[in-house]
C-alpha cells in the first residue's frame, strides 16, 4: 500500500502557470523565484506535512525556511527591499507550498495580501507605518493578518458593527474584543484588528496591533481552540484583547460604516480569490498526483493488472483532468487579467474562486470514489486531501454572497429591450 512518503511528487513545472512577467505588457519583478527552488520546498513541506496534522503544531520551521529563501517578503515593493513579485509569481509560490503543507500556505497567503494592500497609491495607512510592516517582512520574515470574525458577529462581510471597541485616550486608543479564527496567531507581529471607535456615531475599521509573538503580553491573550477538521497546522486560534494601548495613528483606516458597503477593490479581490483558488487547487493537484500512483501500482489479484488498465477508472480521471484544466484555464486568465491592470469586477473573481475550489473539491471527492478504503485510511494522504480542501468553502466570499452577487449584476447590466 502506498503511503505519503511513497507518493510520486508533484511536478511544479508541467502545473504551474506561464511567466506572466514575460508577456508583453506585464511588468516582470525583479526576483522570479525558479521552479526548481519551489519544487524543493513543496518536497521538503510535504515530508512533514502529516505530523503537523496529527499534532495540529503550527509551522514555525517552514515559515522560517521561507524567509531564509525572501519568500515572506516577496510582494514587498522593492524600494523597500522586497522583490515585488506580480500576481502570477506569487500564485507560484502559493501553488507550490499548498502542494505540499497547505497551512503554511494560507498563512503566507495572508501576509502576501496586506503587503500588497499596502502598495496601493490609495492606501490610507501612515506611511511610517506601511513601511513598518514591509521593512520587519524583510529583516525578520514578520507576518501579518486581519483580524476579523467574532464570537456574536460571525465576518464583518454579512454587515454589523464589530463588538471589539477601540475607546480613545489622552495618549491615542485603548483595544478590547474577542476575535475568532486568526490565522497565523502563533507567529502574528502585525494584528490588523476590525474595530469600532466608541464616537457617538462610531467610526468602523483598522487598528494595527503590533506584537513580539516571543514575549508574553498579557493584554493580548490567546486561546489554543483551533482544532479543526482541515488545515489544522494554520493556528487559526481565538485571541482576546483586553485594553490595549495603541498611539493614535495606528488607527490606520477608520470610516463611517456606509464607507465600506462598496467592498474590496477589484485588483484587491482578484489578488485574494485567485490565491486562495491557487491554494485549494493545489491541494486537488497533490491528490490528483497520488491517486495516479496509487492506480498504476495496485493490482488486484483477480484482474492481474493494475487499475490504471479499467476503462471505468481511465473515465474518471479523465473526469478529473477535465476539472483541473478548467481551473487551470480560469485562474490563468484572472492573474493575467489582473497583471495588466484590467483585473475584473469582484463578482466575477467571485465566480472563479466558487468554481475553482468546487472543483478542487470534486477532484479529491473523485479520488475517494475510486481508492475507498486506502483512500480513507490514515496510512495515506488522501484522507487529510479531503479535510484540507474543504476548507475552500469557508473562505470569503461564500457560496450564496457569491451567486447573490452575480445575479445581481446579471440584473444590472440586463440590454434594455
Amino acid at each position: 500500500m502506498m503511503t505519503a512518503a511513497t507518493a510520486r511528487e508533484p511536478s511544479i513545472t508541467a502545473q504551474r502557470p506561464p511567466l506572466l512577467g514575460e508577456v508583453a505588457g506585464v511588468p516582470r519583478p525583479r526576483h522570479v523565484f525558479p521552479d526548481d527552488e519551489l519544487l524543493e520546498l513543496s518536497q521538503t513541506f510535504a515530508a512533514g506535512a502529516e505530523a503537523l496534522d496529527r499534532t495540529g503544531a503550527f509551522p514555525f520551521q517552514n515559515l522560517a525556511v521561507l524567509q531564509a529563501r525572501g519568500l515572506i517578503a516577496a510582494v514587498v515593493p522593492p524600494a523597500f527591499g522586497g522583490s515585488g513579485i506580480n500576481l502570477a509569481h506569487a500564485r507560484r509560490i502559493v501553488a507550490a507550498i499548498g502542494r505540499g503543507e497547505p497551512s503554511t500556505a494560507l498563512v503566507l497567503t495572508m501576509t502576501y495580501l496586506i503587503h500588497r494592500a499596502l502598495s496601493r497609491p490609495n492606501s490610507r495607512w501612515p506611511t511610517a507605518l506601511r513601511e513598518a510592516v514591509w521593512h520587519s517582512a524583510v529583516s525578520d520574515g514578520a507576518l501579518i493578518n486581519n483580524l476579523r470574525v467574532e464570537p456574536e458577529l460571525g465576518s464583518p462581510a454579512r454587515g454589523g458593527l464589530p463588538a471589539t471597541i477601540a475607546r480613545r485616550t489622552a495618549e491615542g486608543w485603548s483595544l478590547s474584543g474577542h476575535k475568532l479564527y486568526t490565522t497565523g496567531i502563533p507567529a502574528l507581529r502585525w494584528l490588523c484588528v476590525w474595530a469600532r471607535t466608541d464616537e457617538e456615531e462610531p467610526r468602523v475599521g483598522v487598528f494595527l496591533v503590533p506584537r513580539e509573538p516571543a514575549l508574553t503580553d498579557h493584554s493580548i491573550r490567546i486561546i489554543e481552540s483551533w482544532d479543526h477538521l482541515g488545515l489544522r497546522a494554520s493556528g487559526s486560534h481565538e485571541v482576546l484583547f483586553d485594553n490595549v494601548a495603541l498611539p493614535a495613528d495606528h488607527a490606520v483606516d477608520i470610516r463611517a460604516p456606509a464607507e465600506w458597503t462598496a467592498g474590496p477593490e477589484a485588483d484587491q479581490c482578484a489578488w485574494m480569490l485567485a490565491l486562495l483558488g491557487s491554494l485549494y487547487d493545489a491541494i486537488a493537484r497533490a491528490a490528483r498526483d497520488w491517486l495516479l500512483e496509487f492506480l498504476s501500482e495496485r493490482k488486484p489479484s483477480a484482474l492481474g493488472a493494475p487499475l490504471s488498465s479499467l476503462p471505468r477508472i481511465q473515465q474518471t480521471v479523465g473526469e478529473i483532468e477535465l476539472l483541473l484544466w478548467t481551473n487551470r484555464a480560469l485562474l490563468d486568465d484572472l492573474v493575467l487579467r489582473t497583471d495588466r491592470g484590467a483585473p475584473p469586477a469582484p463578482s466575477e473573481s467571485g465566480l472563479v474562486k466558487y468554481t475553482v475550489t468546487g472543483n478542487a473539491i470534486r477532484v479529491v471527492e473523485l479520488a475517494l470514489e475510486l481508492t475507498g478504503n486506502h483512500g480513507l485510511s490514515r496510512h495515506n494522504p488522501l484522507e487529510r486531501y479531503w479535510r484540507d480542501v474543504l476548507c475552500g468553502r469557508v473562505h470569503t466570499p461564500q457560496q450564496d454572497s457569491v451567486l447573490i452577487a452575480a445575479g445581481r449584476s446579471a440584473f444590472a447590466s440586463r440590454p434594455t429591450l
